[in-house]
């Protein structure tokens, strides 16, 4: 296959970053601050490394994969460089490697978060990589770098200029994070870069903490799950994890009970309980889904709760080409399919906080 660089520039990645006056910084060090993850046992998590082992093979080995996570600091700096150190790197046919192991990066300007650019891993890449972005004009910006969806993230160092400010961010609104717990799609997949999944997005619309809890194919409703969740400060919960029950039968095996589980140990949490979007493989079966994880929206309105919502993503994507249109092969969703759920779900989520 000819190196598409050679012919169009544009694609051309830096593998090394040579430029008077940059100096690394690790991201772990103030004034930077790290959401969404924190750094155990030599790499990034999203949880703690032996809750996960007791919970599932696949939430242990998804554990370590960093969507969601955040880095944000001030920096007057022209540019911002970042030096990856990378574990397992999510390589899959139907997504970006953007989408799975690269970062992003948002500018705040006037109570808005603007896309300003990618750092976009060579082909090649095996254990990391080295990407820049380049501002125009000058002055302060508070940055978000957002971490990749589908891949572990051991060492993150921030490139500036050597003269540049570098201050903390402002802080989130709210004191607790916003806790989504859900399938594929809730960890990312298959965005095309990482700031497009659809808990970053209400992240930078709210300007809300949040720690994304998606286990491609793994969310199962387990009880050591569910035990962890119930012990999570958080600000709302959303659940989102019917995608990955195998039948409707598992389904109602789980989902109250996961939900009880929760509510008995936070009386007041508002949860919201959310359907997954059509999937063409789930045809035959999904309305009964819908109406399980209805179901146990009903049963706690029935006890009086007061805290627990509802969210029927089944037309939320309904594009003109179908309910399954923005998708990437059917099943996963596309940049616009996220935006549509990130819209549905801000109307319910809003008036919450």
């Amino acid at each position: 296959m000819t190196d598409i660089s050679c012919i169009d520039s544009n694609f051309k990645i830096k593998s090394t970053l040579e430029r008077t006056g940059l100096r690394f910084y690790n991201a772990q060090e103030p004034p930077f601050r790290i959401y969404g993850v924190f750094r155990e046992n030599g790499k990034y998590r999203r949880m703690p490394e032996q809750t996960a082992e007791k919970i599932s093979a696949g939430v242990y080995g998804l554990h370590t994969h960093t969507a969601g996570g955040r880095v944000r600091f001030v920096t007057d700096s022209a540019y911002v460089a970042i030096h990856a150190e990378l574990g397992a790197v999510g390589r899959m046919p139907h997504f970006t490697l953007v989408g799975s192991a690269g970062f992003d990066l948002y500018v705040r300007e006037s109570g808005r978060e603007i896309y300003s650019g990618s750092f976009v891993p060579p082909y090649s890449m095996k254990n990391g990589f080295d990407g820049i972005v380049e501002f125009d004009g000058e002055g302060k910006r508070e940055i978000t770098i957002n971490m990749p969806t589908y891949t572990e993230v051991c060492s993150l160092y921030i490139g500036l200029d050597e003269n540049a400010v570098i201050e903390a961010p402002s802080p989130y609104i709210g004191e607790k994070p916003i806790v989504y717990y859900g399938h594929s799609i809730t960890q990312g997949g298959c965005v095309s870069r990482p700031g497009y999944v659809y808990s970053a997005i209400l992240s930078r619309r709210l300007h809300r903490d949040f720690i994304n809890l998606g286990f491609s194919g793994s969310a199962k409703g387990e009880a050591e799950m569910a035990e962890y969740l119930a012990g999570l400060d958080m600000e709302l919960l959303v659940l989102d994890y019917d995608y990955n029950a195998p039948t409707p039968e598992f389904l109602r095996s789980t989902h109250e009970k996961m939900f009880r589980a929760v509510r008995e140990a936070n009386p007041t949490l508002p949860i919201v309980l959310l359907t997954t979007t059509p999937k063409l493989h789930y045809a035959g079966d999904h309305g009964e889904r819908v109406k399980i994880v209805y179901s146990t929206y009903r049963n706690a309105l029935n006890r009086g709760d007061e805290n627990v919502h509802f969210l029927d993503a089944s037309t939320v994507c309904d594009e003109s080409d179908g309910p399954v249109g923005a998708t990437v092969e059917g099943s996963h969703l596309n940049d616009i399919g996220f935006q549509c759920l990130a819209n549905a779900l801000e109307t319910v989520i809003k008036p919450l906080l």
